[in-house]
């Protein structure tokens, strides 16, 4: 292991990452049972902080808005609006929940989203720009993932120093 850190860039640069997913033939059948498009493909991005922020900002009063608004952030190729996102089939949605968790380092069941869409984020974000110099956009714009393993970091040094 070495004992080389990241620097702010490429930790950030990770909010940048897209994936191509593949989408199962099953879940895209037609109600007559085929997939007469031969597509299966989409591309999407991690959510980051910020996503997750106003996230949790849209869907304050309705949170049956959640999945919609993740796949329609998420979602970089096909892009979709909010509308259309929220018009797609349940077990689509799913899917696409699912890649999205994954991909951002979210991997938790439904109910855990909505908790960590509430203010402890607002001091993540207060606790990395203070800890590492960064400015709230530049926290901001980190996925999930990135920010657990810094908190991670901060809190294995804190018990080194004991």
């Amino acid at each position: 292991m070495s004992d080389q850190f990241l620097t702010a860039e490429e930790l950030l640069g990770g909010a940048a990452i897209t994936q191509e997913i593949i989408i199962p033939p099953e879940i895209l059948k037609r109600e007559d049972g085929s997939n007469d498009s031969g597509y299966n493909k989409i591309v999407i991005r991690p959510l980051t902080l910020k996503d997750i922020q106003e996230l949790s900002r849209a869907t304050k009063e309705d949170k049956t808005l959640v999945s919609s608004f993740m796949i329609h952030r998420a979602l970089v190729n096909p892009r979709l609006s909010l509308a259309q996102a929220m018009s797609l089939h349940g077990g689509l949605a799913e899917f696409l929940v699912e890649s999205i968790n994954i991909i951002s380092g979210l991997k938790t069941d439904r109910d855990m989203i909505s908790d960590l869409v509430q203010s402890p984020l607002v001091k993540v974000c207060f606790i990395m720009a203070k800890e590492f110099g960064w400015t709230p956009m530049e926290v901001s714009e980190m996925t999930m993932g990135q920010v657990l393993l810094y908190l991670e970091t901060l809190n294995q040094n804190g018990n080194d120093k004991s």
